[in-house]
């Protein structure tokens, strides 16, 4: 219970002290407090006035007309204080009703999850079940196609593939084809593809997870179900269509209903496409941008092609050189005046080659100057191959040895560190280097070199530096910690 302060009664004992005392009673504005157990609060009185009226439980102070009623208010305080409200324990638990999410955060969630997820949480509720409907949701889909004998991946059940080309054909945008390598697989999804006539898809991407198993599918078959999808689309954008039967009629077909906004076309292993083919895109596609092909296409006419005045600029241009049978595939050589054309038409392009040959098979390469940006050998590369890259390369940013033989590179890192002036990433696999020439290569190539993957079997000790020595070296020249790596990284 609270000690309540009460005004002061006049005392008779002290009625007769001097004129002091009754002026201190009679000063105005003055500032009495009035206490409280647990708290005070001031009050600002003018002309005091003592006038008490005593109820029972209950203390009126009458200040210049105004009337606090004490022990109410501060009941009140008490109720409406901080520390009250943190004593009262908080029964009620927070409930989160998953079926009142906003439509855009349950269309966040549902773009994660498979088709039969899907189809599974749609029927949790009505609000879930409108979501799974919105057109935006089957904007970009995956069709996964697996046979159980051959593939552990699963597979998307048939009948669900036909409830969305039966509702949401027209909202198909962004599409892929994902398939094992059974034949089966991939003339399913060409099923799929002869269906889509109600749609106008911009990405197309038909994917192998293991061996090409759309090479086994009859020729017609594929170009028939393809050139639905090309006639029907009017405004394909990005086709990623490797180690595919696609011909040079199929292509014709696509640049005729979707030339004004091609802009990527990847399209390597492709044995049916011809040098005139390619060319036909590259002359009527104008904004391409985005290039994929085998060497075998590329021809100097196709490279000022795509250096014309009319043609965008070139951003990324990737080239396979592949061959299956060593010494039976000849390689032609594309002329200076033609790599110079594309610099020039685009200079910041990048120029990516994966070289799959064997030791014998790259006489025809880099003989001249050639614009290179990326360079990969998954086989065995010759040690006059990598000196004619130090010497003919001088856009090389990264390169990646998978293999060598057991002639030391010293010499050609050397040189790649000193004309390569861009070069920030290399790799380096079964090859070997000295230890002392690996230090001088880092030394000159300094900080540039974000990425330095080199298997700690590469490295050849010698006089001047030892294993456990280099990587205090490596990491004084690179200005942060290195360690060989004990497998490949690439």
């Amino acid at each position: 219970m609270c000690r309540k302060a009460l005004p002061i009664r006049p005392n008779v004992a002290h009625a007769t002290q001097g004129s002091n005392s009754n002026k201190k009673k009679q000063s105005s504005q003055k500032r009495k407090t009035i206490g409280f157990v647990g708290c005070s609060m001031n009050i600002n009185l003018g002309k005091y006035t003592p006038k008490t009226r005593m109820k029972r439980g209950r203390v009126t102070v009458t200040i210049d007309s105004q009337v606090v009623k004490s022990s109410q208010r501060m009941k009140k305080l008490k109720m409406e204080s901080p520390s009250s409200k943190m004593c009262k324990p908080q029964m009620q638990p927070c409930m989160l009703d998953w079926g009142n999410l906003p439509h855009h955060v349950v269309l966040h969630i549902f773009q994660y999850l498979r088709l039969v997820d899907r189809a599974r949480v749609s029927s949790v509720c009505r609000r879930w079940n409108e979501v799974f409907h919105i057109p935006e949701l089957w904007r970009k889909f995956e069709f996964e196609l697996n046979q159980p004998a051959t593939s552990y991946l699963k597979s998307t059940h048939p009948d669900l593939i036909q409830q969305i080309i039966k509702k949401h054909a027209d909202h198909l945008q962004y599409v892929s084809f994902k398939v094992d390598s059974c034949t089966e697989s991939a003339e399913a999804a060409c099923d799929i593809l002869s269906q889509l006539v109600n749609c106008s898809i911009k990405t197309l991407g038909l994917i192998s997870t293991a061996k090409p198993s759309f090479m086994n599918v009859s020729k017609s078959h594929f170009v028939a179900a393809l050139t639905v999808v090309f006639v029907n689309s009017k405004s394909l954008s990005s086709i990623k269509i490797d180690d595919t039967p696609v011909d040079d009629p199929s292509l014709k077909v696509l640049v005729a209903n979707n030339s004004d906004t091609l802009k990527l076309l990847k399209m390597s292993s492709c044995p049916h496409v011809s040098p005139a083919g390619i060319l036909c895109v590259a002359d009527q596609c104008h904004g391409l941008r985005e290039l994929a092909l085998n060497y075998h296409l590329l021809s100097d006419e196709l490279l000022l092609a795509l250096s014309t005045e009319k043609h965008v600029r070139l951003e990324h241009l990737r080239i396979d050189v592949v061959s299956e049978n060593p010494g039976q595939t000849q390689f032609h050589t594309i002329k200076k005046q033609s790599w110079d054309a594309v610099i020039k038409h685009s200079p910041k392009v990048n120029i990516v080659m994966y070289f799959f040959l064997y030791e014998e098979e790259f006489d025809a390469f880099f003989r001249e100057e050639t614009p290179v940006t990326h360079l990969y050998f998954g086989r065995a590369v010759s040690k006059a191959m990598l000196g004619r890259i130090g010497m003919n390369c001088p856009r090389l940013i990264e390169l990646v040895v998978c293999a060598n033989g057991l002639q030391p590179l010293d010499d050609e890192l050397i040189r790649i560190a000193d004309r390569c002036k861009n070069l920030t990433a290399i790799g380096l696999g079964e090859c070997e280097v000295s230890c002392s020439a690996f230090v001088e290569f880092v030394k000159m190539c300094g900080r540039r070199l974000t990425q330095l993957s080199i298997m700690e079997e590469v490295l050849i000790p010698d006089n001047k530096y030892n294993l456990e020595q280099i990587h205090y070296e490596v990491s004084k020249h690179l200005g942060r910690m290195w360690f060989p790596d004990m497998m490949p990284t690439w």
